[in-house]
């Protein structure tokens, strides 16, 4: 599943690797990687195999899951279509509360005591995907995890998510992708070196020169 997910993502070029013209995130960060998995939604296949992909996340993990929460708004549209196929309720957690109305943040029927699982689509520090999750939290909600189409697998998630002690499971990750991408020649072997040196921190700049 890893690999199968790792190929659509660059066959439809959701996911970038560009190793010697880097990208510049909007943190400041100069990165090998751009991510953009609103893409799969015009995939059906891809989008098949990602929905179905979270289900059986959801079903294998979090088997007393009672609600989807999709983050807002990348994660909105993959929660809808998981809790279809798990005959689930869903709702969506906003970035934060509506300026109007009843300044809802959590949108959809959420009751205290509620086992819910958030749907992102992306984990890269983790800080805005824990931030619904704290959000839920408040509103009474147990949260058992989060699931997610793609990680960078950086330190700083996986310390974030243990000192938030929330579970997180993907569909791939970076290390599967920078394999896949050289054994389908996206890139080139020579530039696994500077894609691993990136992940180790992301911080320094060094690698650029690797």
């Amino acid at each position: 599943m890893e690999k199968t997910i790792a190929k659509d993502l660059l066959s439809i070029q959701a996911v970038f690797l560009r190793p010697n013209e880097p990208f510049t995130w909007a943190s400041g960060i100069k990165s090998p990687i751009y991510c953009d998995n609103r893409l799969t939604l015009s995939y059906p296949e891809v989008r098949k195999d990602i929905e179905q992909g979270l289900a059986k996340l959801i079903k294998e993990n979090y088997p007393e899951c009672e609600c989807l929460m999709g983050t807002a708004t990348a994660g909105i549209a993959h929660a809808a279509l998981a809790a279809d196929i798990l005959d689930l309720p869903m709702g969506y957690v906003r970035g934060g509360a509506k300026s109007h109305g009843r300044n809802n943040r959590i949108e959809g029927l959420v009751k205290p005591g509620m086992k819910v699982v958030v749907v992102e689509d992306l984990i890269s520090t983790g800080g805005s995907s824990l931030e619904c999750v704290d959000a839920l939290r408040e509103a009474g909600c147990e949260v058992l995890g989060m699931v997610a189409i793609f990680t960078y697998g950086l330190e700083d998630s996986a310390k974030n998510f243990a000192a938030k002690d929330c579970s997180f499971y993907t569909l791939t990750n970076y290390d599967t992708l920078i394999q896949v991408a050289v054994e389908h020649e996206y890139i080139e072997a020579a530039d696994l070196e500077k894609l691993k040196a990136w992940k180790k921190d992301p911080h320094d700049e060094s690698w650029m020169s690797k």
